[in-house]
């Protein structure tokens, strides 16, 4: 089931009556995690945020960022000011509190790490100090490598125009990345923390507390009035297990991407029970920018960032698979189609053989006119096999309406096979 049941300090230094000497330690800790050069740079913390798709909490996050970049050049009093603030609009944000607590206590001493006021097992509200520098780490460390102008996640070789947006998310660094489908491409507009499984990722079966990886779709949306405070705002459903997960053995459910408890601004990058979990401002934007059914939402272990360029010739190699099928269902050539599928195809429960009747009864209403795909997207996904997940309008030339299909794609020895095909 998924979670919806309910580093080295710095030499220590003479305290001066601005603080600075104080909060030397922690600037030490941000330069350390290779956070902030100097001077720091702030304006690549997240990119510029496009009408419809905002940071909607007031960007918390690159206000905290400042802040600490601010102790990072001996700004104290400034830092303090800027935090003092922070925690005020924000007072359930345990980090933003942490680091108040520091400057106000680097006033009166000198201290040499986040947090120094407590030992690692004290506890800050649901977090203990050492989740509170794990997430530090984590949100500072997203300013120091950004994803390459224009690059997008590998698996996002094709989107159909009818795709409003996509979701990539980077477990290593508990980010989510949100893309806007524009035409000429896709354009990330925002980046959020995320939180993932208490295990970490690979979900292989239920209770396991990971958070599962592969290609997934936004299966629903839930409302804050039919969920308990646990859950924050709402909720988006994501479509685990997925058909290879099913094809692999893989159990559990309810994997989500949530919200947070009124009295909590975010959890630790490790847990949850294996849902993805976003401050409720941050699950707003992400709300307000995605549609059911039809938005992507990729959760890898790592992203591998590419160019558009780069990604043409393992598009176009599918594309090629993908246009044979289409030309031989076209065909009505019932034996060249089926050898587009593997020998344990299955389709809700069916397996190639009891497939077979329903697929020549669409071939037979075709009546050998042409078979168009359209709002044709894929997108691969590696890891001991290659595979490619397909959606598309499936309709006959000279008809204004067809089905919607989704097919699920096997590379093996260099031939592209559908273990999966149904409507959805």
């Amino acid at each position: 089931m998924g979670d919806h049941v309910q580093a080295s300090a710095a030499p220590m230094r003479r305290y001066r009556p601005d603080g600075s000497a104080g909060v030397h330690a922690i600037a030490c800790l941000a330069l350390a995690l290779g956070c902030f050069a100097a001077p720091p740079v702030l304006a690549t913390a997240a990119p510029a945020p496009s009408p419809g798709l905002s940071r909607a909490d007031g960007n918390s996050e690159q206000r905290l960022l400042e802040v600490l970049a601010l102790m990072a050049r001996g700004q104290s009093k400034e830092a303090l000011e800027k935090v003092e603030k922070l925690v005020q609009d924000h007072p359930n944000f345990q980090l933003a509190q942490l680091v108040y607590g520091d400057l106000l206590a680097a006033r009166t001493r000198p201290l040499q790490a986040l947090g120094d006021m407590a030992p690692d097992t004290a506890r800050a509200g649901a977090a203990t100090l050492s989740d509170l520098r794990e997430e530090s780490k984590q949100r500072v460390g997203n300013v120091k490598e950004r994803p390459p102008e224009g690059f997008v996640p590998s698996q996002f070789l094709k989107m159909s125009p009818q795709t409003r947006s996509a979701i990539a998310i980077d477990a290593s660094r508990s980010r989510l990345y949100l893309f806007e489908n524009t035409p000429t491409g896709l354009q990330l507009k925002a980046d959020y923390y995320v939180s993932q499984g208490k295990a970490g990722v690979s979900k292989a079966q239920e209770g396991d507390l990971r958070t599962p990886l592969g290609v997934y779709f936004i299966s629903s949306r839930l409302d804050r009035k039919t969920l308990t405070d646990f859950y924050g705002i709402g909720a988006l459903t994501l479509n685990y297990p997925n058909m290879l997960d099913v094809r692999r053995g893989k159990s559990g459910g309810g994997i989500w991407l949530h919200g947070t408890p009124s009295n909590q601004f975010a959890r630790a990058p490790h847990s949850t029970d294996g849902c993805l979990v976003l401050s409720n401002p941050d699950l707003r934007a992400l709300i307000e920018a995605t549609t059911v059914r039809n938005t992507p939402v990729v959760v890898a272990s790592q992203l591998v960032w590419k160019s558009p360029k780069q990604l043409e010739d393992p598009a176009n190699a599918f594309a090629s698979a993908l246009e044979n099928w289409r030309a031989a269902k076209s065909s009505g050539d019932m034996k060249k189609t089926l050898a587009f599928y593997t020998p344990d195809f299955s389709s809700y429960g069916k397996n190639l053989d009891q497939f077979t009747p329903m697929l020549k009864a669409e071939m037979k209403a075709s009546k050998g006119r042409n078979i168009e795909l359209k709002d044709l997207s894929y997108f691969q996904w590696s890891d001991s096999a290659e595979t490619m997940v397909v959606s598309f309008g499936e309709v006959t030339a000279g008809q204004r309406t067809g089905v919607h299909k989704r097919q699920y794609w096997l590379r093996s020895s260099n031939q592209w096979k559908i273990f999966f095909e149904g409507v959805h």
